[in-house]
């Protein structure tokens, strides 16, 4: 399931980017060569662009691949790592699940206010952030629960740099 997830994702991904790129080459070539443009083009893009970097965010975490500051964690002991990764986490959860509640409010009352040019509900738009932070808050209370379980190993404790040696 969680690789369905992760697939069915970055395939959206693909989508929205192909979008965006649709909206603003095809604009600049109305500009340039025919002195006209599509109006929302601007608008649209920008609120692509804005799911793009959230949902991708959600991906990039899920492959731990997010930019950390490792050298002193891996310097620590075993139980240094767990106490850290602990500590990041909880914080980390924290501030997700306030991101997620100011979210919802947020997108409660953006419902009602429409983007000037498309008309699109801002609320749609503001739930790209929605989904980022709840998605975030539910891997960090699994990592959680696989640390408070003694299910996560020493080695998944400090991410690996993939860029290392190559």
């Amino acid at each position: 399931m969680n690789r369905l997830f992760v697939k069915l994702s970055e395939y959206f991904l693909v989508l929205l980017f192909t979008l965006m790129i649709v909206l603003v080459f095809g604009n600049v070539v109305l500009r340039y060569a025919f002195n006209s443009g599509f109006v929302s083009s601007e608008e649209l893009s920008r609120f692509l662009f804005m799911w793009l970097t959230l949902i991708g965010a959600l991906v990039v975490m899920r492959e731990n691949a997010h930019l950390g500051m490792n050298l002193v964690v891996r310097l620590l002991g075993v139980r240094g790592q767990r106490i850290c990764r602990f500590l990041s986490d909880g914080i980390a959860l924290a501030c997700c699940v306030l991101l997620a509640q100011g979210t919802w409010s947020l997108v409660g009352i953006a419902m009602d206010n429409r983007a000037p040019v498309t008309g699109i509900p801002m609320g749609i738009v503001y739930l790209s952030l929605l989904i980022c932070s709840v998605g975030m808050a539910l891997m960090f209370a699994h990592s959680l629960y696989r640390q408070l379980t003694g299910r996560m190993s020493a080695q998944e404790l400090v991410p690996q740099d993939s860029s290392l040696g190559e």
